[in-house]
C-alpha cells in the first residue's frame, strides 16, 4: 500500500505520467507519419510536463521555482529546436505554449478554464495541434480530427469526476453524467472512423482496439470513483494507441 502511494505522488500526482502517456500519442502519430525523432520526443515531453506543472503549482508557495524550472525547459526546448530543426518549428512551439498559457493563467482575468463547456474542446485541440502541426511538415487535417475527437472524450470522465468541486458549468452538470458518457462515446467512435478512413491498418487497428478499451473505462467512470481510476486509468488511454502498435509489431514479425 506505501509503495501504490510513493507511487501515485511521486509518478502520477507530479504531472509525469500524463506527460509521458501526451508524449507516446504523439509518438504514435509521429511512427505513422515517418516523422519519428528522439529531440522531437524530448521536446513534446518537456513542453507537457512544464505546461502540467504550471497549471498545478501557479497557486502554490512553489510558484517561483516553477517558474524558474519552466524558463529552464524552455530554453532547454529552444535549444532542442534551434540544433535539431528550424524557425518554422520554434514559431509552432511557441503558438503551442501560449496557448497552454490562456488555458489556465491565474494573471489573466478571464482564462479558457473558466468559460463554461470550452474546456473540453481547447484540450483537445492543444494536444492535437501537438500531433498534426509540431512535429510534420504540414499541417494534418486527420490527425488534427482524429486526435481532437479522442482527446475531448478523455477529458469528459474527468468532468464526471470533478462535478461536484468545479466552479463553472460542465457537461455533467447541465446535461448529466450519463449523457456524458453518450457524449464521450460518440467522440470515441468518430476518431476511430477517421483513423480507419485515414492511417495505415496496423495504426488503425491498434487505434481500434484504444477506442475499445476507453469505451469501456468511459462507462465505468463515476463521480464516486476514486481519483487514480482516473488520473491512472482514464489517463492511460492516450498511450494505449502507441502500446497496442508495440503489440502488433511483436505479432507481425
Amino acid at each position: 500500500m506505501n509503495f501504490l502511494k510513493i507511487l501515485k505522488k511521486s509518478v502520477i500526482d507530479s504531472q509525469l505520467y500524463v506527460s509521458l502517456t501526451g508524449t507516446l500519442f504523439a509518438v504514435f502519430f509521429m511512427e505513422e507519419q515517418n516523422t519519428f525523432r528522439w529531440p522531437s520526443v524530448l521536446l513534446i515531453f518537456i513542453t507537457y510536463f512544464s505546461g502540467y506543472i504550471y497549471t498545478k503549482y501557479q497557486k502554490t508557495r512553489h510558484f517561483i521555482k516553477i517558474l524558474i524550472l519552466n524558463a529552464m525547459a524552455g530554453i532547454i526546448c529552444a535549444l532542442l529546436i534551434i540544433i535539431n530543426h528550424n524557425e518554422i518549428r520554434l514559431l509552432k512551439w511557441f503558438i503551442i505554449v501560449v496557448l497552454g498559457l490562456l488555458y489556465n493563467s491565474f494573471f489573466l482575468d478571464v482564462y479558457i478554464r473558466k468559460i463554461p463547456l470550452l474546456k473540453v474542446f481547447y484540450v483537445g485541440m492543444v494536444w492535437a495541434l501537438v500531433n498534426c502541426w509540431l512535429t510534420l511538415h504540414e499541417f494534418s487535417i486527420p490527425i488534427f480530427l482524429i486526435s481532437f475527437f479522442y482527446i475531448t472524450a478523455l477529458v469528459l470522465p474527468f468532468d464526471i469526476r470533478d462535478m461536484k468541486v468545479d466552479t463553472v458549468k460542465t457537461f455533467p452538470t447541465i446535461i448529466g453524467v450519463q449523457n456524458t458518457k453518450y457524449l464521450a462515446y460518440t467522440l470515441v467512435l468518430i476518431s476511430c472512423i477517421l483513423s480507419a478512413a485515414y492511417l495505415k491498418s496496423m495504426y488503425a487497428t491498434a487505434y481500434f482496439f484504444s477506442g475499445a478499451v476507453t469505451f469501456i473505462l468511459i462507462y465505468f467512470s463515476e463521480n464516486k470513483r476514486n481519483d487514480s481510476y482516473f488520473s491512472f486509468g482514464v489517463e492511460s488511454c492516450s498511450a494505449l494507441p502507441f502500446l497496442f502498435l508495440l503489440i502488433l509489431s511483436i505479432f507481425d514479425k
